[in-house]
């Protein structure tokens, strides 16, 4: 056999192509035969061989294809987990490379502190700081990966092939970068450590095998290059060959749906017909993890068992949402939507539900944004104990800065006490990766980091933000009991699957890859031993051919992106070679339910009426019965949302506030003063950059508003009372009972010994004109006069606060008139209504636009 250079035998190779009628262990024992017959050739022992494989996942079919054939076999392994096995990972230093992207960021930091020229950017921009130090960690780690795979005698070489590689561009655009990128390589070379793969080119077994498939393995083409004798099974398959140089084993199908629902419909019908007809296991590839997302939550409704290879991101466990929201209610300015966030999570599994329930609900009426306006001893006992001990809770992480190890520490007294962490999806998980649950070695670059690094509350909170989102998560599932497994498209490979499903092969998801996230540009990564964008491109096409050897392949996509057509995936138009591949057919049975026709929708009260009524109430019994049907006999109400951006319907509850504070603190001194006063005092409660559009109108209408009180005052009306809570019981026997009830904005006196009832409004005059004219269509103000007593010459106004067009005082005239007609006509409803008269749905526009019992009257379905 020829020699290579230096006497070292040759490197063989021989390639494994398709065979008619061959499954994946017809493969594997086409592998055992062919490498047993090439290691006998070379007098070698098969049990001192090494085999190498791309991925984990091929061992075991492999190992059972050795066992069949019989006699020894070789070490059947990867090249990663045979380095791990031969001899453990060298401890990271401080200032060595961890591997860690959390705890290397802050090694990252320390080497740029005293570099001049990186520090406008981190004056500048603390963001483009953060990603500059994140894509110094990955170009580090990438070069620390690339020089790993090189033997050991020829690193030094490489590294200063690298040094002069990027030197050699220290000019022109980029140069920030390049810079960056040196740091990187200096960061890598001054490490002493001996990587873990250098236990490989240590090893002498009798022979090297490699089997090549889903692209080129530097690492262990690196190894055949070696002075034992190699051989190369060269199993890749050329997709511009198929129905060409090679027919595909496998039967291709395809499907093209219009939207995504019907992509995840169609992928999860195509895994069920795949078991029914005995297909097993059936291989999903995540190749779109959206999609895999909805087909998933599809099959479960099947009880189709699923073992998902993949894993996800940690950040979007159960367990990673309840610490983010503890997190952010204690570092992030305390907004109560976070605050309910975690109090409502697992966290505070065995709190006292009535208290929690209790607290949403007040802070959802009132509209409390910031817990700064909360107040334990103004709240009811059970919601004031919960929201104590809340607070009490979070007392840990109180403070300024502190080290990372510090506030690690006060995290972990802050779970304490809580639900356990461990117990929720991703707990434990989350603790390993936070360095709660676990110590740093003693002497480490993770003990330093810890030790040495002080962060702002924000620069915590992003740091664990950043820690989840790079970590992922694995469940713990017994993939023996699954009859789908999803993984991704490189694993798939070789594996004895009685199908693969590929949801997502059009041109946004299958072909494209993502550019470099490091420093490097393309050809630069490639220059240095780095995966390029062609070299990914090229994996991707050829671990897609290897999915042809599976006994049928379901290829689906979409054929539109929105409104946008979604053309197939180049590799498909690769695969097909101007042939239309088969399509696949749903089975599915369509079924047509029986029509079901809706009518205009009525509810009895069956004698029962409420205990109490208001305003609202009434003129939702006026505006529809069924709406005071739903809102105040069924007491359905829709949670308002707590949401971060102020609303006019929040402008309108601070203004009342406002002037209620102002009128009730005036001492004859300078109104204006007094006025901006009581505004600042009630926008301490509110996040002031939220409310500036609204701070803004105020400060419009403040000098109009003053204005008019001047006005009205001259002629002899003074403000009496604000905010005040009335109630009575105006109705006749049987309704003797019945208590109405209310809060009038406003009451004034003028010196006719007359009083006015006053409700603000702040927005347009013209709706409250009209109400007005037409006495009887105005419930507010007649509800306020009946709370009153409906006495004879009391008065009664919308006082309209409009900052553009001034001041408006709207007087509904014979208010008490139109009160006691308001009650009579209650009267004669409420009896029919205990009498058992129907409550139809009678709105109609506004009326129905902004209901939230349209879905339940169901209106939209009306025949």
């Amino acid at each position: 056999m020829a020699g290579r250079e230096g006497g070292r035998p040759e490197l063989q190779a021989l390639k494994l192509g398709l065979v008619p009628g061959e499954d994946i262990d017809g493969f594997w024992r086409r592998v055992a035969a062919v490498s047993a017959d090439w290691l006998a050739g070379q007098g070698a022992a098969a049990r001192d061989a090494v085999l190498l494989l791309p991925f984990a996942q091929q061992i075991a079919p492999a190992r059972r294809a050795w066992l069949a054939q019989g006699g020894w076999q070789p070490r059947i392994t990867t090249s990663r987990s045979l380095a791990s096995t031969l001899a453990p990972t060298a401890l990271a230093a401080p200032d060595q490379l961890s591997g860690d992207a959390a705890i290397d960021v802050f090694t990252a930091d320390r080497l740029l502190a005293d570099q001049s020229w990186v520090q406008p950017l981190k004056r500048s921009s603390a963001r483009d700081y953060r990603v500059a130090l994140a894509r110094l960690v990955d170009t580090a780690q990438a070069l620390a990966r690339a020089a790993a795979q090189v033997p050991p005698t020829e690193r030094p070489a490489f590294l200063s092939a690298a040094q002069q590689r990027l030197a050699a561009l220290d000019a022109g655009p980029g140069l920030l970068e390049r810079a960056l990128a040196q740091v990187a390589l200096a960061w890598v070379a001054s490490d002493d450590r001996q990587p873990a793969t250098d236990t490989l080119f240590a090893l002498r077994p009798s022979a090297w095998i490699w089997l090549r498939a889903g692209g080129p393995d530097p690492l262990a083409q690196a190894l055949l290059a070696g002075d034992a004798p190699a051989l190369c099974l060269d199993a890749e398959l050329d997709l511009d060959q198929a129905w060409l140089g090679f027919t595909p084993a496998a039967h291709v199908e395809e499907a093209v749906a219009d939207d995504f629902e019907t992509l995840a419909e169609q992928t999860a019908t195509a895994v069920v017909q795949h078991l029914n007809a005995g297909r097993r296991p059936v291989a999903l590839l995540a190749q779109d993890r959206v999609a895999i997302r909805r087909v998933r939550a599809l099959l479960a409704r099947q009880g189709v068992p699923v073992h998902d290879e993949t894993g996800w991101t940690l950040a979007t466990t159960p367990a990673a949402a309840a610490l983010m929201a503890l997190l952010r209610a204690a570092l992030s300015g305390g907004v109560v939507d976070d605050w309910l966030a975690w109090l409502k999570s697992p966290l505070t599994a065995g709190w006292d539900v009535g208290g929690l329930n209790g607290l949403e609900s007040r802070c959802r009426r009132f509209g409390w944004r910031q817990a700064a306006q909360l107040d334990a001893a103004t709240l009811p006992p059970a919601t004031g104990a919960v929201w104590q001990r809340a607070r009490c809770q979070l007392e840990p992480l109180a403070g300024g800065a502190r080290t990372l190890g510090g506030w690690l520490l006060g995290l972990g007294q802050a779970l304490n006490g809580l639900g356990s962490l461990a117990e929720v999806e991703g707990g434990e998980a989350l603790l390993e990766t936070l360095w709660i649950s676990r110590n740093p070695w003693a002497g480490s670059a993770h003990e330093h980091a810890l030790a040495q690094t002080r962060l702002r509350p924000e620069e915590f909170l992003a740091w664990v933000d950043d820690s989840l989102e790079a970590a992922q998560f694995e469940p713990t599932e017994e993939p023996g009991t699954a009859e789908v497994i999803i993984t991704p498209l490189a694993r798939a490979m070789l594996r004895p699957f009685g199908a693969i499903v590929l949801p997502g092969a059009d041109a946004a998801t299958l072909g494209p890859v993502n550019p470099q996230t490091g420093l490097l540009a393309d050809a630069d990564a490639a220059a240095l031993g780095l995966p390029s964008l062609s070299d990914r491109r090229e994996a991707e096409a050829l671990g897609f051919a290897q999915l042809l050897r599976a006994p049928v392949l379901t290829l689906l996509r979409c054929a539109f992106a929105g409104a946008e057509p979604l053309p197939p995936s180049p590799l498909l138009e690769r695969l097909a070679s101007g042939r239309a591949l088969d399509r696949w057919v749903d089975e599915r049975e369509l079924l047509t339910p029986r029509g079901r026709p809706q009518y205009r929708a009525a509810a009895t009260a069956q004698g029962r009426l409420p205990a109490a009524l208001s305003a609202s109430a009434i003129e939702a019994l006026r505006n529809c019965p069924y709406q005071f049907f739903s809102r105040a006999l069924l007491g359905l109400r829709e949670a308002d949302e707590l949401e971060q951006e102020a609303t006019k319907r929040d402008y309108g509850t601070w203004l009342h506030a406002v002037l209620k504070r102002f009128h009730e603190s005036r001492d004859g001194g300078d109104d204006d003063a007094a006025l901006r006063a009581a505004a600042d005092a009630e926008l301490a409660w509110l996040d002031a950059a939220d409310f500036l559009p609204f701070t803004a109108a105020f400060e419009r209408l403040r000098p109009l508003y003053l204005a008019w009180l001047a006005e009205a005052e001259a002629r002899g009306q003074s403000y009496a009372a604000g905010e005040v809570d009335r109630d009575c019981k105006p109705f006749d026997a049987p309704l003797d009972g019945l208590l109405l009830k209310g809060r009038i904005d406003r009451i004034d006196d003028d010196r006719a010994g007359q009083t006015w009832l006053l409700d603000y409004k702040t927005g347009d005059a013209k709706g409250l004109k009209d109400k007005v004219t037409a006495k009887l269509e105005d419930t507010q103000l007649a509800t306020y006069a009946l709370l009153m007593g409906a006495e004879t010459g009391l008065q009664a106004a919308y006082l309209v606060l409009d900052d553009g067009k001034g001041i408006a005082l709207l007087p509904h005239e014979d208010v008490s008139d139109t009160a006691l007609a308001l009650r009579d006509g209650l009267q004669a409803d409420l009896m029919a209504m205990r009498d058992g008269a129907p409550l139809p749905a009678l709105g109609e526009g506004k009326t129905c636009d902004y209901c939230e019992a349209r879905g339940l009257c169901r209106k939209d379905d009306w025949t």
